[in-house]
């Protein structure tokens, strides 16, 4: 595995932002229990409930889990080098870390607040990511 070693903190970003998404699930899945909901059901679209928020904050994380795997391994195995591809990780990392803790806590304006800044950030690192592995492939 040395030959992964140099990636480990684009690695330990996969893992930390999977165990964040399976963290979300309970806690979603009891909120929405508290409301009454059947499982499987969505909270009612009110960015004041905080069962809406942490319900949205998970299944954005489902969304955005398998294209943050997808470009960051991607870069991995091309040999992107090791330094952009740990740094954009731990990035958009840090970025959905933080966005979910604006997003359950329900901090500024539901549209084109901070989350919204946030989400770009993430976005705009692993979009830098599949680029940079798509001129690898190449």
């Amino acid at each position: 595995m040395e030959t992964y070693a140099e990636y480990s903190h684009a690695i330990a970003a996969l893992v930390i932002f999977a165990l964040v998404v399976l963290m979300l699930a309970p806690f979603s899945a009891l909120a929405k229990q508290g409301k009454g909901l059947a499982p499987g059901a969505t909270p009612e679209q009110d960015y004041a409930d905080r069962a809406y928020r942490l319900n949205r904050a998970y299944l954005n994380g489902t969304e955005t889990l398998p294209a943050f795997l997808t470009v960051t391994l991607a870069a991995m195995l091309l040999g992107v080098g090791p330094v952009w591809v740990n740094w954009l990780a731990s990035i958009a990392l840090l970025a959905r870390l933080a966005m979910l803790v604006v997003h359950i806590r329900g901090i500024g304006k539901p549209h084109s607040g901070l989350r919204s800044v946030l989400y770009v950030v993430a976005w705009a690192c692993m979009a830098v990511l599949g680029v940079m592995a798509l001129v690898a492939a190449f």
